[in-house]
């Protein structure tokens, strides 16, 4: 799966190819009175967090409905609820409930936002493999990600500056570490911002000194998931812990309509909770809602 820092469209060309191969074959009497099935389209914008699990559904989903587009961009959850608000997406995905001043925002747009749970998403907290720390307690992260601990050492680590990344506050991942694990409290100022979690997989991979908040599915080789104490034990980001309820940064992901989803959106999002679509969410490295 590709997990690239920037944001992007996806639209499969399954149709195109398959027309064309069409075109060179010996048609049936149907094919060759010209009937086709009228095209459908939706657009999908929000979460880089729910973008890789909504990209895998959607090119399954495009397989087995040949007559659909499913186009999907990223940016954030901000940017896809900016976007629905607008009137300009079918379905926002975003890793944070709505607030309630973007749904006021919505409603005077004549806008009216349904939450529909698509899945459910693990927060890991990485660091580059070489970092000795294996784990962390909330305050000791509350500490690093508002300042008070600039330190490696002061956790554990050897005698280095910490470099904290964050994602930016259109990010509902930021939002939800925020509230998490910092008590709503500010960011540290020379916290760098990344545009995407890609961006923070990237530079932690490179930095020694890194440390950043990513979803587990976006865990790979690069990186170091660290465990996580909330008071009661450190626990790693694994499947088991989060299903359990054992790891604590765990957290729902949605899809936003305005209103009831009907057409080519309805099925979309009941093709992800059946059980062709529940497989892929556990392959993505997610978990059904």
């Amino acid at each position: 799966m590709s997990k690239k820092s920037m944001s992007y469209m996806i639209t499969l060309l399954l149709v195109t190819s398959l027309a064309l191969f069409g075109a060179g074959c010996v048609g049936n009497d149907a094919t060759d009175s010209g009937s086709e099935e009228e095209m459908q389209s939706i657009m999908i914008k929000g979460s880089d967090t729910v973008l890789p699990l909504a990209q895998a559904e959607a090119e399954v989903f495009m397989m087995e409905n040949h007559e659909s587009i499913v186009s999907i961009i990223g940016g954030g959850s901000g940017v896809g609820i900016a976007a629905l608000i607008d009137g300009e997406v079918d379905i926002a995905m975003t890793s944070r409930a709505m607030k309630e001043s973007e749904i006021e925002n919505a409603q005077t747009n004549g806008i009216n936002p349904l939450q529909q749970t698509i899945a459910w998403d693990g927060i890991s907290v990485v660091v580059n493999p070489e970092n000795p720390v294996s784990d962390l307690t909330y305050e000791q992260l509350e500490a690093i990600y508002v300042g008070d601990i600039s330190n490696w050492n002061e956790v554990g680590g050897e005698d280095l500056e910490i470099v904290v990344l964050s994602r930016d506050s259109s990010s509902g991942t930021y939002e939800y570490f925020k509230d998490e694990v910092m008590e709503g409290n500010e960011y540290r100022a020379d916290a760098l911002i990344n545009p995407s979690t890609g961006a923070i997989i990237q530079t932690v991979s490179q930095n020694p000194n890194a440390i950043g908040y990513v979803g587990v599915a976006y865990l790979d080789e690069t990186v170091k998931a660290l465990a996580v104490d909330k008071g009661e034990g450190a626990e790693e980001p694994t499947s088991e812990n989060i299903l359990s309820g054992a790891y604590p940064l765990a957290r729902p992901l949605y899809f936003y309509t305005d209103g009831e989803p009907t057409g080519l959106a309805l099925e979309f999002i009941e093709f992800i909770s059946s059980e062709t679509g529940e497989e892929t969410v556990f392959e993505v490295g997610y978990f059904p809602a």
